[in-house]
């Protein structure tokens, strides 16, 4: 049950929130030196986490 909980709790929190600091991270990334390797692997990452969680990521500019 404990395992559980612990499991449940890494999923609730951690795991959003490591999807948003990867993706500010490309961001910033993106903003400084333009579309490269790392910051298109920083938003497949944390698109790829949140989709773990089950929240849906928003597009950029409402299309795809």
């Amino acid at each position: 049950m404990r395992r559980a909980i612990g499991r449940w709790a890494v999923l609730a929190v951690a795991v959003p929130l490591a999807a948003v600091g990867a993706r500010r991270i490309g961001q910033a990334v993106e903003a400084r030196r333009g579309s490269n390797r790392v910051s298109r692997m920083l938003h497949k990452g944390a698109d790829t986490l949140q989709g773990m969680t089950g929240r849906k990521r928003r597009h950029r500019f409402g299309f795809r």
